[in-house]
């Protein structure tokens, strides 16, 4: 099984970002410690701060992956293409948030995505990954 997990903008500083808000650990790190938890999952990574390289991504996770993580960064807010993106492909996608996108600023609130996921997790850290691979393998048995 194939789970292909998307960062957009400004993930590729975590580690070093907000630490307060993002933790110390750099997803790579993170990203090792998924792989070895879950040795039957073929984990695959792409982050981009582009939007049109996120788009190509989701499409191309679309023909190769069973299931899809999406922490869309600032996109998940602005970003129409993004979400028709999602709604036109047919494999399952989880919507992932590092923080907790509701305490924050007013303009976080809103999520285009989050209507074309199966679901949409936020606030749990950088194990909102993990918990969302269990939904995905959840949803891709039942």
């Amino acid at each position: 099984m194939i789970i292909t997990i998307i960062n957009g903008p400004n993930l590729n500083l975590l580690g070093n970002r907000e630490i307060n808000i993002y933790g110390d650990k750099k997803f790579e790190d993170y990203f090792h410690d998924l792989q070895s938890t879950y040795q039957g999952i073929d984990f695959r990574f792409f982050q981009s701060n582009i939007e049109g390289e996120l788009i190509d991504a989701l499409q191309e996770a679309s023909r190769e992956s069973q299931g899809i993580i999406l922490n869309a960064g600032g996109f998940t807010h602005t970003s129409v293409s993004i979400a028709d993106t999602i709604a036109a492909i047919h494999v399952p996608v989880i919507e992932v948030h590092i923080s907790n996108i509701l305490s924050r600023e007013e303009y976080r609130h809103k999520s285009l995505i989050a209507p074309h996921c199966k679901g949409s997790l936020f606030g749990f850290g950088l194990d909102g990954y993990r918990l969302a691979a269990e939904a995905l393998l959840h949803i891709l048995k039942g």
